[in-house]
């Protein structure tokens, strides 16, 4: 399947689980780091769910889907392994305009999850379509390997760089950003200094 690559803003965006196992968990965590406001539809729940329901970070509707749990909702997901339910879900999503994910259950899906590494405001997605989830996994562990944690300190000290930029009213192209990144990029240790990587990136894009 081809797909169209995204990022989606779902800060205070209503969201739907339909299941409350480990799948299910895994989906509702992806969603609060977004910031959605997240529904979980389940009988049960895993010890994890059950713990942020009690801590009032998530709904809880402790039954089974019903038709009209995606009503107000932007995205729903489907986590409880039974097609009957995802058919449903699904049919229900396309007549409401909702987008549906349902785990292990492509012909259920308008979109797919990727395998994504977070180094603070980078974010780095590997994705197969649906193909092949364990090759994407794969790949964004390989990836990983190459890119520390200290990347997210130079990814917030770029994007400081560019507000300031801004405020100047300077901009820089993509090509003077590039060469201005290279050698950076290349010293990304725990040794980071994120005042010198600002003042080094100032001076590179003529705007020291």
């Amino acid at each position: 399947m081809a797909g169209y690559p995204l990022v989606v803003e779902l800060a205070d965006r209503q969201c739907v689980v339909v299941g409350g196992g480990a799948v299910a968990e895994r989906k509702v965590d992806g969603l609060l780091a977004a910031g959605a406001v997240v529904t979980v539809v389940s009988p049960t729940l895993s010890e994890g769910l059950a713990a942020l329901a009690g801590a009032r970070r998530i709904e809880h509707v402790g039954r089974r889907y019903r038709r009209g749990d995606l009503a107000g909702k932007v995205l729903a997901f489907v986590a409880t392994g039974d097609r009957c339910v995802a058919t449903a879900v699904a049919r229900e999503g396309r007549r409401r305009g909702v987008w549906v994910n349902a785990a292990d259950d492509p012909a259920h899906c308008d979109f797919f999850l990727p395998s994504v590494l977070r180094r603070g405001p980078l974010v780095v997605a590997v994705a197969t379509g649906g193909a092949s989830p364990a090759l994407a996994r794969a790949v964004r562990e390989e990836i990983e390997r190459l890119l520390p944690s200290e990347y997210a300190v130079l990814a917030e000290t770029v994007a400081e760089v560019r507000r300031e930029l801004r405020a100047r009213g300077r901009s820089a192209d993509a090509a003077a950003w590039s060469r201005a990144l290279a050698a950076e990029m290349r010293g990304v240790t725990a040794a980071v200094r994120p005042q010198r990587v600002r003042a080094r990136l100032l001076e590179r894009l003529g705007a020291a």
